[in-house]
């Protein structure tokens, strides 16, 4: 199995650390935050805050490089992958994607590059809140442009399945939709329960029960990686928002004009239904022949109808879809 070097030591940098190692990889990494690097050292884990150090390691042994760094630095540590590991095989776990395949682009153009998100994670960050159980059952987009390499593709979709999750096939474009609206705008909105629920005062915070809780859990990540995820998918994000405010809007319209609020309600609660149909449907086994002339497409098709690959042979990809 390939080596594995991972720049970013948080919660996902550290898990998959953590994972790679337990699935018998030969692992190391770096970060700039030497806190991280000081417990990843202390639990046993070879880290460093020389990440100039760690990509020539890389280079050298030919290693997989993850990229686990917040949205803002991932530049300046995609034009350091290609000042000392240019031609590596590289991927990255952050939450949009658009802008790191275009970074990927520009600043490690030699580079083998597939770029990843595991849909995994919790309120809590750093290197002691990582588990190297983080991924199982986990969704992972493992994104797939027109100029992806194929043999990439395939080997971080293998990592991504060693270490417990599914993937999903994307393009970056559909992959930052998608978030967007299942992941960034459930940010906004526990940003404003939380925000609202407090204004309350002790009272309020003092009745607060399971629906606040529920649905403010995520208002206690850390606003500035918020920040940079949702602000970074602006684009993609802006449309789901207005959806949003629309939907609100006409309930409140709804509430102020005629008392009811069936129509809301009933779409919130179908679409909660959705959800647990889908976690439940029956699924087929589909393969795609990677050397296919239309692979590339047929691994979006996958994607695209809520599939998923769970395992890579022979030159196949091998999946189930609804």
């Amino acid at each position: 199995m390939r080596d594995v070097c991972v720049i970013g030591l948080g919660l996902i940098g550290g898990s998959v650390l953590r994972a790679a190692a337990a699935a018998g990889r030969t692992v190391w990494g770096a970060t700039t935050a030497a806190g991280d690097a000081e417990a990843a050292l202390a639990d046993g884990f070879d880290a460093s805050t020389d990440v100039v150090a760690a990509l020539r390691r890389a280079a050298d042994r030919d290693a997989l490089v993850v990229l686990a760094v917040p949205l803002t630095a991932v530049e300046e540590v995609l034009r350091t992958v290609g000042e000392c590991a240019p031609s590596c095989l590289l991927t990255d776990v952050t939450s949009v994607k658009t802008g790191v395949v275009t970074a990927a682009r520009a600043f490690a153009p030699q580079a083998r590059f597939a770029a990843g998100h595991p849909m995994a994670g919790t309120a809590e960050s750093g290197w002691r809140a990582g588990t190297a159980t983080l991924f199982r059952g986990a969704a992972w987009v493992v994104c797939v442009e027109d100029d992806t390499d194929l043999a990439a593709w395939a080997e971080v979709a293998r990592f991504a399945i060693d270490l417990g999750a599914h993937v999903v096939p994307l393009t970056a474009a559909r992959h930052d939709e998608a978030v967007a609206r299942i992941s960034h705008l459930p940010h906004l909105l526990a940003a404003v329960l939380a925000a609202v629920g407090a204004d309350g005062g002790p009272v309020a915070l003092a009745l607060a029960a399971g629906s606040y809780t529920d649905g403010t859990r995520v208002a206690a990540t850390r606003p500035d990686l918020v920040r940079a995820m949702t602000e970074g998918n602006r684009e993609a994000l802006l449309p789901v928002l207005d959806e949003a405010l629309g939907r609100l809007g006409a309930m409140r319209g709804s509430l102020a004009s005629t008392g009811g609020l069936a129509v809301s309600i009933n779409s919130g609660h179908e679409g909660a239904q959705a959800l647990a149909s889908a976690r439940q449907a029956t699924l087929s086994g589909v393969r795609v022949a990677l050397d296919a002339p239309d692979a590339r497409n047929g691994l979006r098709a996958l994607g695209e109808r809520g599939g998923r690959i769970t395992a890579l042979a022979d030159g196949t990809a091998i999946g189930e879809v609804p």
